[in-house]
């Protein structure tokens, strides 16, 4: 389960509208902590990537570099390759259909 998964609309109409196939979503971010830092850096990574996510924010606040956000985007081949990782204070831009810029931290 993401720390947020942003998905369209209509994959949640007439099913369960709190469940959403991994598959459907368009960015996925995951927060770390002491307890899921590795888990969010690697096996999440992988299975995001594996079901086809196309965008994966990871905001690493125990980064060993000191605080980061990565965002991550599926390549060839069904792996994440980054697009962009920026230190707390700067901002990340996410493509489309999102189009927009964040302020980080």
């Amino acid at each position: 389960m993401p720390d947020l998964c942003v998905v369209p609309g209509k994959a949640l109409l007439g099913g369960d509208e709190y469940f959403a196939p991994a598959g459907v979503a368009e960015l996925v971010v995951e927060i770390t902590s002491a307890a899921t830092a590795q888990n969010d850096r690697t096996t999440k990574a992988a299975g995001y990537a594996e079901a086809g996510v196309p965008l994966y924010l990871l905001v690493d606040c125990l980064a060993p570099e000191g605080p980061t956000v990565t965002l991550y985007g599926v390549a060839k081949g069904g792996t994440h390759r980054v697009l962009e990782s920026v230190e707390f204070g700067a901002s990340v831009g996410l493509p489309g259909p999102f189009h927009l810029t964040l302020p980080v931290g």
